[in-house]
């Protein structure tokens, strides 16, 4: 399976929103139903136990299909359980509100018909760019989704055939994490940071100062679009080269909390990961994330932790020359090198990473 995202035509957007503010309107009564219930009983319901309520729905004023109903309240109790919360927030319909939610429609396969470059739900045609075909792709599930700039998009889930891939002649590949140069490969090669956020963040405080909220938004969505479209093309240029790939589980999450958290976050490290894990998982390459303590520090070549200078775990010390062998490292390879070497040995014993 695969997911394809297709621009809708912005003259159906009027429409898209008051479907939106309807499937807000079934969360929130779904939401507050279920609490309810808990605050009465005890107990939780189900998506099962909700469909009992919103049964009939899409005939009684709702304009929604019966299908996109039912996926909202599988969606709200997935999400229950995900978070932990006897009460999810409040999906918000305004556009002038702070906490408005933006839009979206769920559905399931039988609630949308895709034909000549148009998509129907509810009984109505939406006209999008079909860059991909879709009259020969089996559609399973999606939803409709609006981003900050108020473009709507289709997300069709279909199934694709398994691909024929082949891992012969190719070599397994060591991936280094970092700020200056985001991805250092064991082969020596360096990926540069995009650092997009910086590349932005002046025009950006000039339109908040300003109080240009659509600006904002705009540049917002432009910097997720350029930073998506690297770490896409990145990460599809690593599947297709290696058999297999292993990268350093760098905490990002605790290193976001620190002085870093700006270049932590606008590297998108942990989007990475997953785009590398779901892309090797379908093109059949092994993928691990392996614990990279103490890579930078050891050398790749004799093993030896207490032979490389005092200070090398901080960042001022880039090149270092083992006591004990007498190579020279680039500390970033080096690393790579080891999580390689670290991602090797998980294959031949078969354990999870500690």
């Amino acid at each position: 399976m695969k997911t394809l995202k297709l621009r809708i035509k912005d003259k159906h957007a009027k429409v898209l929103i008051q479907l939106a503010s309807e499937a807000n309107f079934v969360w929130n009564y779904c939401n507050e139903l279920s609490y309810k219930h808990l605050q009465r009983t005890g107990k939780f319901f189900s998506a099962f136990d909700l469909a009992a309520y919103t049964k009939g729905a899409s005939k009684s004023g709702l304009s929604l299909h019966s299908q996109t109903i039912q996926a909202i309240t599988e969606e709200l109790v997935t999400r229950r359980r995900q978070f932990k919360k006897a009460k999810l927030n409040w999906r918000v319909s305004n556009p002038k509100s702070s906490k408005y939610s933006l839009g979206w429609i769920p559905f399931k396969a039988r609630g949308i018909i895709c034909k000549n470059g148009q998509v129907k739900y509810a009984g109505q045609w939406f006209g999008l760019w079909d860059s991909y075909g879709l009259s020969k792709y089996k559609v399973r599930c999606g939803s409709f989704n609006q981003d900050s700039r108020g473009r709507w998009y289709v997300n069709l889930v279909v199934d694709t055939p398994e691909p024929a891939t082949t891992t012969e002649g190719k070599t397994p590949i060591g991936i280094d994490l970092g700020l200056k140069d985001f991805a250092t490969l064991s082969n020596g090669q360096k990926i540069k940071a995009q650092r997009t956020y910086r590349k932005y963040e002046q025009k950006l405080g000039i339109a908040q100062r300003a109080n240009q909220k659509q600006r904002v938004k705009s540049i917002h969505a432009k910097i997720k679009n350029i930073r998506s479209d690297f770490l896409h093309k990145l990460s599809r240029q690593l599947v297709n080269d290696h058999a297999a790939i292993f990268v350093g589980n760098v905490n990002a999450k605790g290193l976001a909390k620190t002085k870093l958290a700006k270049s932590v976050l606008d590297a998108g490290w942990t989007a990475f990961r997953t785009m590398l894990k779901y892309k090797c998982d379908h093109a059949g390459v092994w993928f691990f994330e392996v614990n990279e303590a103490y890579t930078t520090q050891t050398c790749s070549c004799c093993g030896s932790r207490d032979s490389s200078p005092k200070g090398r775990a901080g960042l001022g010390i880039r090149e270092w020359t083992c006591q004990g062998c007498g190579t020279t490292h680039d500390r970033d390879v080096n690393a790579a090198k080891n999580i390689l070497a670290a991602g090797h040995c998980r294959l031949a014993v078969g354990i999870s990473a500690v």
